[in-house]
């Protein structure tokens, strides 16, 4: 599958909660785990809907 995250955004983004986090490489890892899983889990509850689009409440 394709990376889902952008890492510079993602540091960005903590920078932007706390200025003093740092972020450990593996942290990416994990959390392109968590996004491809949450994907996945959207895209069987919009088939299971017969939707082959998916919308805010299949997350």
């Amino acid at each position: 599958m394709v990376e889902m995250i952008v890492k510079s955004k993602v540091k960005e983004a903590v920078k932007a909660i706390d200025p003093e986090m740092r972020v450990n490489p593996e942290f990416y890892e994990a959390l392109e785990a968590e996004v491809k899983a949450l994907i996945e889990k959207a895209v069987k509850r919009a088939k299971d809907e017969g939707k082959k689009t998916l919308y805010p409440r299949h997350v």
